[in-house]
């Protein structure tokens, strides 16, 4: 039996879209039981989260006492039923908090193959289900603990369930019926309580480039509009309403005028770009399959007419341009219409792509697989020990294997066997790079490394020797908070020296060594470093350098604290300069 035969065999019925989201499952497992926390945004959202746990309240979204007024609650409530399924809130283990966006990842590749099938074979809509599963960016964002995996899954849920309704007008068929139009707006309704209005607008951006080159809307009336609207306000707007109520209306004055307005109108928080930001992007976010991208651009020229190209367009140009256009950018931005891309790629697998494409694809791809090994080894040279040497040589030799399998396709034309090689060796280079050598590169990881030198130490709260919370001065990176606990101090020298008075364990980084010193020798206030941590916090590009103290107190300190300063009632609020609140989520 042939390979092609058996491929036929394993997408037949809900086979093909299984088996893309089973390799979505397998590309997103190896970073979501491997990686630490990951500052900024990753460790914010999964703190909110266990406040919610810890307070059992499920309407406000807040870190420590500061009120998170960005996005809406929906994937708050998805990892809280995670955490309360697998795990608990205080066991601070960050794999249950992922576990929202391998399943969106998962569920992306199924309804990517699914939307497929409305135009192509079962064969082609299966790879292209299992391409955007294995894909750099999805298969990234599937183990990082944040909105975006989700929300790619209800827009391509949303676009594939439209896809379907416009094949079958295209097609001359009956409108089709109820279970697709519950699905389209089911997966609206879930996307905007996840990210407010992103996937309503890729939506309306895809309806209204559908209407300017067919020049027909009228199946466009069928999708369910009336009781589509209703079903949205039925998800989405008692919590809408609870959280008005809650903050008095400030949520919405900061999550569009302090969040989404300013995005609009600059580079919120340092994160702009040129216009052509996001098509440079897609060599690394689109690895390995940027190798059949100048094959899909031809094919999209060559084919625009039919409905299936014509729809994944008339979804992937308006998104891709917009995002473009706004002047803030993050890579991940454009994910909600990389589905409508990998149709087009594998369609092109299928088309027998000309020889100037491929020698361009091994060409793209060949330089992103140089910049990905490139990463390795630079992680490796500033950040890792003589015991990685071993998993950065293999990860750096397997990324410049993708490409080395990948040049036999500007010999062999269309080979299916090498596409599928390609996709092996490049999961392989992303697990190992995911899975292994990052984890491994110690420096990145300050804060679950003080949360173990706190437990080695016996200096852990939850021990149960030292009071707490821990005090912080000069880190005060989110992942901190989440790996040592909500009431964890993110203050100053001061503050440090208060903590120490009381008892309480006490971190501070060198460039407050000076002020905390003289501060304590000034309060009388003895001096006893326990362990010594130095890193590299990734999120500012400072080195750090951290110590670790043990508090000693003494009665007559204790005596002289005033009752607010104790434990039980100082208020441990992350200060306004803060690195836990800079840079919020985008």
């Amino acid at each position: 039996m042939s390979l092609e035969s058996r491929l036929d065999m394993l997408a037949k019925g809900w086979r093909g879209p299984l088996v893309a989201a089973f390799i979505a499952l397998l590309c997103g497992l190896p970073g979501l039981m491997a990686m630490p926390p990951i500052d900024r945004d990753e460790a914010r959202f999964s703190q909110a989260t266990a406040q919610m746990l810890e307070s059992d309240d499920y309407v406000a979204i807040n870190f420590q006492d500061r009120t998170r007024d960005k996005k809406p609650v929906g994937i708050h409530w998805m990892q809280a039923a995670s955490v309360a399924l697998f795990s608990d809130v205080e066991n601070r283990d960050i794999w249950p908090y992922r576990l929202p966006s391998l399943l969106g990842a998962m569920l992306a590749a199924l309804a990517c193959a699914w939307g497929a099938r409305a135009f192509w074979n079962d064969r082609t809509a299966m790879l292209a289900g299992a391409m955007f599963g294995s894909g750099f960016l999805l298969s990234t964002e599937a183990f990082i603990a944040k909105t975006d995996s989700v929300l790619a899954a209800c827009t391509t849920v949303a676009l594939a369930a439209l896809a379907r309704m416009y094949a079958a007008h295209r097609a001359g068929a009956p409108p089709l019926g109820r279970p697709t139009k519950l699905v389209l707006w089911v997966a609206i309704a879930i996307g905007i309580l996840v990210k407010g209005p992103v996937v309503l607008m890729v939506l309306l951006l895809t309806l209204a480039a559908l209407w300017a080159s067919d020049r027909q809307a009228r199946w466009m009336k069928d999708i369910g509009w009336g009781w589509g609207l209703v079903l949205i306000l039925a998800i989405c707007g008692p919590w809408a309403l609870a959280i008005t109520v809650s903050t008095d209306g400030a949520f919405w004055g900061s999550a569009i005028g302090g969040d989404l307005a300013p995005k609009l109108v600059g580079g919120h928080e340092r994160h702009g770009g040129p216009i052509g930001y996001h098509v440079m992007a897609s060599i690394l976010t689109m690895f390995p399959w940027i190798l059949l991208a100048p094959a899909a651009v031809m094919l999209a020229w060559k084919q625009r007419s039919e409905p299936g190209v014509r729809f994944a367009l008339c979804w992937l140009i308006p998104t891709w341009l917009l995002f473009e256009i706004l002047p803030t950018k993050l890579p991940h931005y454009t994910l909600p219409a990389h589905a409508a891309a990998y149709w087009l790629i594998a369609a092109a697998v299928m088309a027998a792509p000309q020889l100037w494409s491929r020698i361009a694809g091994v060409a793209l791809l060949s330089l992103a697989s140089l910049l990905l090994a490139a990463v390795a080894i630079y992680g490796m040279s500033e950040f890792g020990d003589a015991p990685d040497l071993v998993w950065t040589i293999l990860t750096a030799a397997v990324f410049l294997a993708v490409a080395v399998v990948a040049g036999v396709m500007i010999y062999r034309q269309g080979n299916l066997r090498t596409v599928l090689a390609v996709g092996v060796v490049a999961a392989l280079g992303h697990a190992l790079l995911v899975g292994q050598l990052m984890p491994r590169l110690e420096p990145l990881w300050l804060a679950p490394r003080l949360a173990m030198a706190l437990k080695r130490t016996g200096l852990d709260p939850q021990v149960g020797r030292t009071p707490g919370p821990i005090e912080t001065a000069g880190y005060s990176e989110p992942s901190l908070v989440f790996a040592l606990g909500t009431r964890t101090g993110l203050g100053g020298p001061a503050d440090a020296v208060r903590a120490l008075a009381e008892g309480r364990p006490a971190i501070v980084e060198q460039r407050e060594q000076k002020e905390f010193l003289a501060l304590m020798q000034a309060r009388g206030v003895p001096v006893d470093p326990i362990t010594r941590l130095k890193g590299f916090n990734y999120a500012k590009g400072d080195e750090m350098d951290l110590t670790i103290y043990r508090g000693l107190p003494r009665a007559t300190d204790l005596a002289r604290q005033p009752a607010a300063a104790t434990p039980a009632s100082r208020e441990l609020a992350a200060p306004k300069n803060s690195d836990a609140l800079k840079d919020e989520d985008q």
